[in-house]
């Protein structure tokens, strides 16, 4: 009866799901590979996605109409230079349509120091990512492999999301 119980007890802790510490977080059941996804830089320049496999990568959709968005971009900021996090690359990245002048302004105001603006223009990247709302983060393993989303905003000092966030660093 002992090696039963011990049985079922191993058997629930190998299906249980991953738990998380926000409801905003949803893991995805199986990774997700994508190819060739790329976003602009504030020079235009493409930027890439497997060029940063190794990392792990914290994509983050925004517009600076974007109440919410505007609520969880410090937040962020501070998380870039998380020393839990020291193998994370954050890319805020604009999906309103805004200018690079808005966008350093947005920055600005909200006194933003650690990220810099990418963009995504044609808002390709937000299709093929079947994006339905700002702010998203989309998070990306090592292997360039999408694990996880954040949908609508997060406080990225709590320290349950860092510890959380710190396991995939």
């Amino acid at each position: 009866m002992r090696i039963l119980i011990l049985y079922i007890f191993l058997l629930a802790n190998a299906v249980a799901t991953e738990t998380t510490p926000s409801k905003n977080i949803v893991i995805n059941d199986e990774l997700k590979v994508y190819d060739n996804l790329y976003f602009f830089d504030q020079e235009n320049k493409r930027i890439n996605l497997d060029e940063f496999r190794g990392k792990f990568v914290l994509l983050n959709f925004w517009a600076v109409w974007c109440a919410p968005c505007k609520e969880e971009m410090p937040s962020l900021d501070k998380l870039k230079v998380n020393k839990k996090l020291n193998n994370i690359e954050i890319f805020p990245i604009n999906v309103g349509n805004d200018s690079i002048e808005k966008s350093k302004e947005f920055f600005k105001d909200l006194n933003i120091k650690n990220l810099e603006a990418y963009f995504d223009p044609k808002i390709n990247l937000a299709r093929e990512l079947s994006l339905r709302g700002v702010p998203t983060s989309v998070l990306v393993n090592k292997n360039g492999e999408e694990f996880a989303r954040i949908i609508g905003i997060v406080d990225f000092e709590d320290p349950s999301i860092v510890d959380w966030l710190s396991k995939y660093n």
